[in-house]
């Protein structure tokens, strides 16, 4: 007997004998109340388990059951993604097909319903890396600004006003920011960081981002001793990432900014910013602490057409 499951506020129906449709409820079920994932996730996960079983049934020409998923094999699984792919949906969308075919064969076989070792044999495709994109210059004014009216405690405004200046000002990383104590704060034009690997560079630092620190240590109910953590929370520990990851959403969601706003975007605001400005893209490379050109070439956006037009206008050979 088929069996056409619609689940409960779920617009998707499946195609399977009445055990697989009993296994697949308690899947979901599963999916709400242990993995507490959410309405959104579920369901996207269901209609990727629906797609899944009406190709098992055009494929086998039989209806879906255990028995009909346990004797799959590699090149079966491989036909299914590969008909994905001809239907047009992205290489984000597969790897999500692949991790939802994974979670439940792995459910199934937790609950000894089931076992096939084939769909751990197959590879989700190589996905594009996403950078997070730049704010604005006036987006990341507005930013330091909103940073100043949000919290109610003053030290706590001038702390976070000085947290998005160092980010967008200096180019840090959240972690390299988040590390410093008040010793390492910069006195001068340039300040030493600590990036990936322990590895020293020097930084330039505008004077506005020195005073904006040293306006935040004023007030510090603490007294800011130098070896102490520069960014403290409210417990006087080091702040945890969490919090100030948190405030960055506070004020992007102030000026309905995208949820792209991220501490990471400040530091990819910062390279764009001067690079679009005229830097070189070897300076740059040096300021943000990368090992490879590539990878700062990658992180800044710059494609091949801006980087062959740089060259036709500054190589003297390329004017003739």
């Amino acid at each position: 007997m088929v069996a056409f499951y619609e689940p409960e506020n779920i617009n998707v129906r499946f195609c399977a004998d009445e055990k697989l449709t009993v296994a697949v409820d308690e899947w979901q079920r599963w999916l709400k109340t242990e993995r507490r994932c959410s309405g959104h996730t579920v369901a996207a996960y269901s209609r990727d388990l629906a797609e899944f079983l009406k190709f098992v049934k055009e494929y086998t020409e039989e209806t879906p059951s255990f028995k009909i998923l346990a004797d799959l094999a590699v090149t079966d699984f491989r036909a299914y993604l590969s008909a994905r792919t001809g239907d047009g949906i992205s290489r984000t969308s597969l790897a999500r097909n692949l991790s939802t075919l994974r979670n439940f064969f792995k459910f199934l076989e937790r609950n000894a319903v089931l076992s096939n070792p084939a769909v751990s044999v197959l590879h989700a495709p190589a996905l594009p890396k996403a950078l997070p994109k730049p704010v604005t210059q006036e987006q990341a004014f507005d930013m330091i600004k909103t940073a100043a009216e949000l919290q109610k405690e003053e030290w706590m405004k001038r702390r976070d006003v000085a947290f998005v200046m160092l980010l967008y000002g200096c180019g840090l990383r959240i972690s390299e920011a988040l590390a410093l104590d008040v010793k390492d704060r910069p006195r001068s034009d340039m300040m030493t960081v600590f990036g990936k690997g322990r590895k020293e560079r020097a930084v330039p630092v505008l004077p506005a981002v020195r005073s904006a620190i040293e306006a935040y240590l004023r007030v510090r109910p603490d007294g800011a001793k130098p070896n102490t953590p520069l960014f403290i929370g409210a417990q006087g520990e080091r702040v945890n990432p969490g919090v100030m990851q948190r405030q960055i959403r506070r004020i992007r969601d102030e000026l309905g900014l995208p949820a792209s706003v991220t501490p990471h975007a400040l530091r990819h605001s910062f390279a764009t910013h001067l690079l679009n400005g005229g830097g070189d893209l070897r300076t740059i490379q040096e300021l943000l602490g990368h090992e490879s050109l590539s990878t700062t070439q990658r992180y800044t956006g710059l494609n091949a057409e801006h980087m062959m037009d740089v060259y036709a206008h500054a190589h003297p050979r390329a004017k003739k």
